[in-house]
């Protein structure tokens, strides 16, 4: 597994945008801000030509420019790390035109991004061995007083954190909106972490995973390359990190059972499901947490639920690619990244 060079100070932070751009509030004034304090903290700025874009259908501009932009600042010397400027619906149009060969090839770099970014973040893991971060887009970092969870970003990028724990609160509202763009996360909702057959959890595997709505997109296509990598790590075993945004409950189930028979979970050591957007949300009988652990109990691993990673903030870097330790115990998860 490759990773890249730590964030150092005064190095150069690369912005792209292969989903949405910010062209519009609240992003625009968030990012805007977000580049502010970078600069003020006495790094520089590289702006990919699409970071302000809003001219492609789900994206910041046409599927070839968004790639090509993704993979010519990735294999840039002119930027020392590539934040994402947003999530988006597309973006699986636009790895169709990324030279995954060629970042391969080239440097390793940290991406961070989530969301519709699992396109790039999942791949880079999976078909170039290189480690990445999922964790928030740029314009979280123009809020006007940092979040622990945005910190714990950062502190990610410098190399200065690899051991994340939950947070105490999360966020079921939010006030951030056109006129209020740099707001702070509204916490209001007591996190609570669940354990599925037993109290307790002690995993060790190798973390990987994404947002579903993507992941079940990508699966069976060319670009899965899976049970390949599962293999080649196959005596770490895998720690699946799993969120969702579109989704409903019954499409969740349906992306699990899809993936599950695609053979992604046979070296399973356990999973992570963060919050769903659809939190709570039930249909026919079916909640968010049986929509996963009925299709998930056959693996016989621990399944933890309703973990900081996803759409409901706060959300904890995850290092992609790394091998980890994670326990979750009275309510609390905490994740130790090792980068080996």
């Amino acid at each position: 597994m490759r990773y890249g060079q730590f964030l150092k100070d005064e190095a150069t932070i690369g912005f792209v945008a292969p989903s949405f751009g910010c062209n519009i509030e609240p992003y625009k004034s968030s990012f805007d801000n977000a580049q502010k304090k970078f600069k003020l903290m006495g790094y520089s700025i590289d702006l990919g030509p699409n970071c302000y874009e809003g001219k492609g259908i789900g994206i910041s501009n046409t599927p070839r420019l968004c790639g090509e932009e993704l993979t010519q600042y990735y294999c840039s010397d002119k930027n020392d790390i590539l934040l994402s400027c947003g999530g988006g619906e597309l973006m699986c149009e636009t790895i169709d035109y990324v030279d995954f060969n060629k970042i391969a090839e080239a440097e390793p770099k940290w991406y961070m991004g989530y969301s519709d970014n699992t396109n790039m973040t999942f791949l880079l893991t999976t078909l170039c061995d290189t480690a990445s971060i999922y964790g928030p887009c740029a314009p979280a970092f123009g809020m006007d007083k940092w979040h622990p969870a945005i910190e714990d970003a950062f502190l990610c990028l410098k190399g200065e954190k690899k051991i994340m724990t939950s947070y105490d609160l999360w966020e079921k509202e939010s006030l951030k909106d056109e006129e209020n763009p740099l707001v702070p996360y509204n916490v209001t909702e007591k996190t609570v972490i669940k354990c599925f057959h037993d109290n307790s959890v002690s995993i060790e595997g190798r973390l990987l995973g994404g947002c579903i709505d993507c992941l079940v997109n990508l699966t069976g296509t060319k670009y899965d390359n899976v049970k390949q990598f599962c293999s080649k790590y196959k005596e770490d075993g895998i720690i699946w990190f799993l969120e969702s945004c579109d989704l409903n409950v019954m499409s969740i189930r349906r992306a699990i059972w899809h993936m599950s028979n695609a053979g992604w979970f046979d070296t399973a050591k356990g999973f992570i499901i963060g919050r769903p957007l659809v939190f709570g949300q039930e249909l026919f009988g079916l909640n968010h947490y049986s929509a996963v652990t009925d299709l998930l109990q056959k693996y016989n691993v621990p399944i933890i639920m309703d973990a900081d990673i996803g759409h409901l903030a706060p959300m904890m870097p995850i290092v992609c690619g790394s091998n980890a330790s994670v326990k979750a115990e009275q309510g609390k998860l905490t994740v130790s990244m090792n980068y080996e």
